[in-house]
């Protein structure tokens, strides 16, 4: 066999492979749509694989629902996974600006300690957390599942990499001989320089914090405020007699929707943000 022809049978077996992937990972999505759209005695009697007529019906019961609030932890969600995702690549962003653009003393300590705290499971500090935050009177309130996304040490070493691969040193000099302040310059300089690493982190920081379920089942009781996941796992883990699996698929459809459009609208960041964010070799 020619090269030529097995570099083609090597093409069609990969994209041939890469097709059944993606049918793998949407035949999961579309049973979940297919699920969502059937009543409760509908899914007790098996499997379907066209659509149901109770999707509306569904889809009312999980609006309306007072004993779940899913519109209102879909709200709260937002609120937690949009500030994160701001709060957390900005500041990251500014941390790591501040290691690699300033030389001092401790510089290696304070880059070695970030890193140590990487490597720390959240279980581990759960309950120091949760007394620290009840002192502070913040216990059954959102701010607890916003404000310590300010620190993340996986945030801050993407940035840091990034800054190595794409920030000149040189360009900040300039700005410091021609007077500009330093927020101004990361602002106005560093910042548009590292649009794509701050997309790709704003979407996984959104994804990761709209899907926590540990933090949020810790520090909120009050159903008001709690966050999808919680209420999902509420609904999942309500007595038998009173489960309804349609409703239960449609919240999860619900929840996984806004996940669907953020990805969809800055997906094309993510390739740019990792190819040009590599550590420079």
């Amino acid at each position: 066999m020619s090269s030529k022809s097995f570099n083609r049978l090597r093409t069609v077996f990969a994209h041939v492979l890469l097709i059944f992937l993606s049918l793998l990972c949407l035949f999961f999505f579309y049973i979940l749509i297919i699920n969502a759209t059937h009543s409760h005695a509908e899914l007790q009697k098996g499997f379907y694989a066209l659509p149901g007529t109770s999707f509306l019906k569904n889809f009312n019961s999980v609006a309306n629902n007072g004993e779940f609030p899913m519109m209102r932890g879909v709200l709260n969600s937002l609120i937690v996974s949009g500030s994160c995702a701001a709060i957390c690549t900005y500041f990251s962003a500014l941390t790591a600006y501040g290691i690699y653009a300033y030389d001092f003393k401790l510089k290696k300590v304070a880059f070695t300690f970030i890193m140590m705290i990487l490597v720390m499971p959240t279980q581990v500090t759960a309950m120091g957390f949760l007394r620290l935050i009840t002192k502070m009177g913040m216990y059954d309130s959102l701010l607890p599942l916003i404000i310590p996304s300010i620190a993340s040490p996986a945030v801050f070493y993407f940035m840091y990499s990034y800054l190595e691969s794409s920030l000149p040193l040189s360009l900040v000099e300039a700005a410091r001989i021609d007077g500009s302040w330093e927020f101004r310059t990361f602002n106005q300089i560093v910042l548009p320089i590292m649009k794509p690493a701050m997309a790709v982190q704003a979407i996984f920081t959104f994804v990761g914090s709209w899907n926590n379920y540990f933090v949020p089942a810790l520090v909120i009781q009050s159903k008001d405020k709690m966050t999808v996941p919680i209420l999902i796992a509420l609904l999942r883990g309500a007595d038998y007699m009173n489960r309804d699996m349609g409703k239960i698929y449609m919240m999860i459809l619900v929840a996984i929707v806004p996940i669907i459009l953020v990805y969809l609208l800055l997906s094309k960041y993510i390739i740019a943000g990792v190819t040009l964010g590599g550590v420079k070799g």
